[in-house]
């Protein structure tokens, strides 16, 4: 496992420190899990950047025309 000192604004701290308490974690997992889910976020956004530039507006269209016409799930309207 790898160290790493942090420098962070003081306000940020105690707003870290408060919810860590409130999680009833420690401010180390906080980070961790605060770090793990941005990665996570870029990572799915270079996904979907890469697989939209392979896209098809053709086959977008053919797979739509497969869908039954049908009433959408309640909820799910247009309004």
């Amino acid at each position: 496992m790898s160290k790493y000192a942090l420098r962070l604004p003081n306000s940020l701290f105690e707003h870290a420190k408060h919810l860590a308490a409130k999680e009833n974690t420690s401010l180390n997992q906080l980070f961790i899990t605060a770090i793990a889910e941005k990665l996570a976020v870029l990572d799915t956004e270079d996904f979907l950047l890469m697989r939209g530039k392979s896209a098809s507006k053709k086959a977008y269209l053919e797979a739509l025309n497969r869908v039954k016409n049908s009433k959408p799930i309640p909820g799910d309207e247009i309004e």
